[in-house]
């Protein structure tokens, strides 16, 4: 098994310097155990899976520390959310930095444990699936759609998996055991089935009331389920960006999966020659460009800091970076040859923000170029982006 080094080494290895407690989130299978376990080779090392060191951490916490001592990593830490009081007075009383790295997988409950306990104390990092930059020369490889079908999950690659039967488990462990631990949810068909209507809605404005009545739920549930959803680092919220423009702008956020490969299961696509003629695409698509610049940014460290823009008479860029004075609109397009149309949206923004950065635009074409006053990028080299 090769290992796939990490864009988030640098900045944890950082902030192990700085902090005493550093805190790494993530989905389930984005791979922080082994990017832990390698980048802190030297420390001791305890999993809250274990039923035993559970029972241990929750009945004992002095005993589990005598057992385990720092430097210590704990991962799963949400399973025994008490631990971060002990932590607390231990990092106080030693007054060092790097003692301890804590891993989870539910940021919901968790972030209000950490911001009660850990306050100043810990850096919270975030580890996504794998980006197309790190999976390198494997990625060079792979066309539009076999990406997308095989996704980006660490264990389909390094073990060779099927990517049906990946996601299917993958699926499976959440809704069977994730989604047990963090809501009773009355009925999981429904609930199953509200997560396959949102991966045909990928990328589109995201309408509450539209699911509640489909369901049969009420608007509320709807609502709740997204932040579930979100919490379990399942989805990903786009918001709309906001400046006075003059018009109406659309306040409706936009939801992509932060696993484009789960949305392709949940689509019920079998192999890359599906998406090929899938009417949903285009979509998918948009939803793995956008997760790349997700993560370009949080695996250095910083807020994605995106958004999307779309005014009432439907001018539309598919992610705007705020990068601060002159913020980068980008369009994103599944075409892989270049015309002018493809840069309509940009030229628009641009008219109504004329103080923006030169626009972008990312497709699936090999040619890059300066074109149209927009750079033009193909979607495997897009991470320079956003850094």
């Amino acid at each position: 098994m090769t290992y796939i080094n990490r864009t988030l080494s640098q900045e944890l290895q950082k902030t192990l310097q700085q902090f005493p407690v550093v805190t790494v989130l993530g989905p389930r299978q984005s791979g922080k155990t082994t990017f832990v376990t390698r980048e802190c080779a030297e420390f001791t090392y305890a999993n809250l899976e274990d039923p035993q060191l559970r029972l241990l951490a929750d009945q004992d916490p002095r005993g589990f520390f005598s057992a385990f001592p720092c430097p210590l990593i704990i991962d799963e830490v949400q399973r025994v959310p008490e631990l971060l009081s002990y932590i607390q007075v231990a990092v106080d009383a030693k007054g060092k930095n790097g003692q301890f790295v804590l891993t989870g997988s539910h940021q919901l409950g968790l972030e209000r444990a950490i911001a009660q306990s850990l306050a100043g104390r810990t850096a919270v990092l975030t580890l996504l699936p794998l980006s197309i930059s790190e999976l390198g020369s494997k990625a060079a490889k792979e066309t539009r759609e076999s990406l997308l079908f095989r996704g980006f999950l660490p264990r389909v690659y390094d073990q060779n998996q099927d990517p049906v039967g990946a996601y299917r488990s993958y699926f499976r462990t959440y809704v069977e055991r994730d989604l047990r631990s963090m809501l009773m949810v009355k009925d999981l068909a429904k609930y199953e089935a509200f997560l396959r209507l949102l991966a045909g809605r990928t990328g589109q404005l995201f309408v509450a009331n539209t699911l509640a009545t489909e369901l049969g739920v009420s608007y509320k549930t709807i609502q709740e389920w997204v932040s579930i959803l979100e919490a379990s680092y399942i989805i990903f919220r786009l918001t709309p960006f906001h400046e006075n423009y003059g018009k109406r702008i659309i306040k409706t956020p936009k939801l992509y999966f932060i696993e484009p490969g789960l949305a392709s299961y949940l689509l019920g696509i079998e192999n890359p020659k599906q998406l090929e003629r899938d009417p949903l695409f285009g979509n998918l698509f948009e939803n793995m460009v956008v997760m790349e610049a997700v993560k370009a940014r949080v695996h250095r460290g910083r807020d994605p800091s995106l958004f999307f823009f779309r005014d009432s008479n439907g001018n539309e860029v598919d992610l705007v970076l705020d990068r601060r004075p002159a913020p980068l609109p980008i369009e994103i397009k599944s075409s892989m040859t270049f015309h002018t149309d493809l840069t309509k949206g940009l030229r628009r923004f641009l008219e109504l923000s004329p103080d923006s950065s030169p626009g972008c635009l990312i497709y699936g074409g090999e040619l890059e170029t300066e074109g149209d006053g927009a750079r033009i990028v193909n979607y495997k080299n897009t991470e320079q982006l956003f850094e």
